[in-house]
């Protein structure tokens, strides 16, 4: 299954330099790193992200972390990782532009 992970363009090409992602804010603060399914990130993007511009979106194979899936939003398991992501397992990253609202538009199928 494929999840994904929204950020900054400046943060991953931050984790690109240095050879791993260890989180955004949130993630550091919480102690994992979030991730969202195809279903969940579109609401993910727009709780989250709305008005934060050049965005970008991580499409990870899950099957490749070692994930947990916690409950978070309305009960919902969500995937989380408890360890840096090797950017080497990253399997796409595309902008994520705002709409005229300032939610973020993931193009991502549910």
């Amino acid at each position: 299954m494929r999840i994904y992970k929204i950020l900054t363009r400046a943060e991953w090409d931050a984790a690109l330099a240095a050879g791993a992602f260890v989180g955004s804010g949130v993630d550091l603060a919480d102690g994992y790193i979030h991730f969202s399914t195809a279903a969940q990130a579109q609401e993910t993007a727009r709780k989250h992200f709305t008005g934060q511009p050049d965005l970008v979106v991580l499409e990870v194979e899950g099957d490749d972390l070692d994930l947990v899936w916690e409950p978070s939003r309305g009960g919902d398991l969500f995937p989380h990782l408890y360890a840096p992501l090797d950017p080497a397992l990253v399997r796409g990253v595309t902008p994520a532009p705002l709409d005229a609202a300032g939610a973020p538009q993931l193009g991502l199928g549910s």
